[in-house]
């Protein structure tokens, strides 16, 4: 018989309805799920399993030239050389620069200026560091730990014939040390606290009792490196031991330093920093540095006890790319590790270094905190770090071209502005509960602050923008989704004859299809709505496998549904 032509015909009851009811987020890979997008504009899961527009931001405030951000109990932003707290302008005068702002207690430190100012009492400001260089005549005389002088009766190598009760020797036959005679034991006894005063009109104004100085130009016997014991006016007391008391004509410096810092940060009321490159004075380091316990100004004060201040070298290569406190210690981040410190006095500190991908140079400021977690753009992608290693959060993103990148938290979203060249920008949003990502727009943001349950950021104008929309809100958003393949996954030939959204829009949006195949797409609906109205759009589509969809549009948009219709052939006879 042959085979006769069999023609397939269709059974009543073959129509059968799919619907799309959560929609996840951005998603770039080659097959994406029904309820992800392939491309997004100014869109977000905060009404998730719904997908809508973003909320409104504000302009909160614009500087002239916003060179730092900080959130104390309101916010405080330097606008140019100024500093300006909840839109007061202090006294405060800095260089017209970019900034790094630290909080610590009441203070905000500023660096690279070394200044600080105390937000509780906006009269008290200055410098971290102090120096002092003398024009005249100093004077250094040998005293005791009550200022009394402490002139040696005797300066010999050989011990003294019938010393007085009290009588002082100074034993040249070794190092040198001062010794006393006491008439009731019968013995020499040390004299353990040897200072030098040093006196010259207002040699001790820029200094307080406690600081670690350097001094140069000092005779031998006073310690080039010291801490003041004590201070007024016109003298500091500071380590040594003169056999009597002397004068100098020639220039005496004394100076409070700070190492030079390529980040700092505030933990456990102490300053921490960094440094990869040449020291202050011209030697190469790789070392990171820790104030004085609750003093910013002092660091270099090392008498052994739990409130010094603290360095220590480090054996990796490469520039520091990162520095936050996490989970109650300083941690700092290369490109290829991350060193912890643990304890809390100089005497326990311990680094752990672990290697591990890093913060990609250039994106210091991409570190943020969202609860327990720490986030941050690495050379290959966003890590999420818990304190014991760190996870790849960004697969949905795909290859990301980045250089610089800067990241704030609101709630459980990590926001993050990649920026491959100096003028684009791509903000992203990450829901950490929900492991999403949107994409919002091409704003270029320079830095982040969290203050008062709100996101703040300078953009690329320099204006401070309020992500939950305080001050001047912006104009109609404009927004954009394109979704994945929808049709059919299985090898069913089952064919779409239509669709149906199901969605709230304030304004207007317009739909485009693009079949399966097609490299372009053609526009099949415009839509207006109105304010707090949903309705079903039904979009008219060619029978086809397979399709994606655009919309696009201006003002509010809600989508909660997409429905699609299917009819199944019957199988060949």
């Amino acid at each position: 018989g042959g085979m006769g032509m069999q023609i397939p015909t269709l059974k009543q009851g073959n129509v059968s309805r799919e619907n799309v009811t959560s929609f996840g987020g951005y998603h770039a890979g080659a097959r994406i799920a029904e309820g992800e997008f392939a491309a997004m504009k100014n869109c977000t899961g905060d009404q998730f399993p719904l997908i809508a527009t973003r909320r409104k931001r504000g302009v909160y405030a614009a500087p002239q030239k916003c060179n730092g951000l900080l959130a104390k109990d309101s916010l405080c932003w330097v606008d140019g050389s100024k500093f300006v707290m909840n839109g007061y302008e202090t006294e405060l005068h800095l260089t017209d620069s970019p900034k790094q702002l630290v909080s610590m207690g009441a203070y905000v430190i500023i660096f690279p200026d070394k200044k600080y100012i105390n937000t509780a009492d906006l009269s008290d400001f200055g410098n971290l560091e102090g120096e002092f260089t003398s024009a005249g005549t100093v004077k250094f005389t040998p005293v005791d730990g009550d200022g009394k002088p402490l002139i040696p009766a005797y300066t010999q190598p050989e011990e003294p014939e019938k010393p007085e009760n009290g009588a002082l020797w100074l034993d040249t036959s070794g190092a040198g040390a001062l010794l006393q005679w006491s008439a009731g034991t019968g013995m020499w006894v040390s004299v353990d606290n040897t200072l030098v005063r040093i006196s010259c009109p207002g040699m001790g104004a820029p200094f307080r009792p406690g600081d670690g100085v350097q001094l140069t130009g000092v005779p031998a016997g006073v310690e080039t490196s010291g801490v003041i014991a004590d201070c007024g006016r016109d003298y500091v007391t500071v380590p040594g031991l003169l056999e009597r008391e002397a004068s100098l004509d020639t220039p005496v410096t004394v100076g409070r330093y700070l190492p030079l810092m390529d980040m700092v940060l505030e933990c456990g009321n102490r300053l921490w920093g960094c440094r990869y490159g040449l020291n202050r004075t011209g030697a190469v380091v790789n070392e990171i540095y820790a104030s004085k316990l609750g003093d910013f100004r002092n660091w270099n004060c090392f008498q052994g006890v739990s409130t010094d201040s603290y360095c220590v070298s480090l054996g990796n290569d490469g520039p520091f790319t990162g520095a936050v406190q996490h989970l109650g210690y300083p941690v700092f981040f290369r490109e290829d590790c991350i060193h912890r410190l643990y304890g809390s006095t100089p005497a326990t500190f311990r680094l752990q270094t672990t290697p591990c991908p890093g913060v990609q140079q250039g994106c210091s400021q991409s570190l943020a905190r969202v609860g327990q977690m720490l986030y941050y753009k690495s050379p290959t992608g966003v890590c999420a770090y818990d304190g014991a290693v760190p996870v790849t959060v960004s697969q949905k993103l795909g290859v990301m071209p980045c250089t610089r990148a800067a990241a704030g938290a609101l709630g459980d979203k990590y926001y993050l502005c990649i920026q491959e060249e100096e003028t684009t920008g791509q903000l992203w949003v990450y829901d950490t509960a929900r492991g999403l990502w949107h994409r919002e727009d091409d704003t270029c943001v320079r830095c982040f602050c969290t203050c008062r349950d709100d996101l703040f950021f300078v953009n690329g104008a320099g204006q401070i923008i309020s992500v939950m929309g305080r001050g001047q809100p912006e104009e109609e958003i404009s927004w954009m989704l394109e979704t994945g393949m929808l049709g059919t996954l299985t090898p069913d030939s089952k064919t779409l004859t239509r669709l149906n959204l199901r969605l709230e829009l304030a304004q207007q949006a317009t739909v485009w299809v693009q079949y399966d195949g097609d490299d372009f797409w053609t526009p099949v609906a415009t839509v207006y709505g109105s304010a707090g109205q949903c309705f079903n759009l039904p979009v008219a589509v060619r029978r086809c496998d397979r399709l994606r969809l655009r919309l696009a549009g201006t003002g509010f948009m809600r989508l909660s549904c997409i429905t699609k219709t299917m009819e199944r052939g019957s199988e060949v006879l």
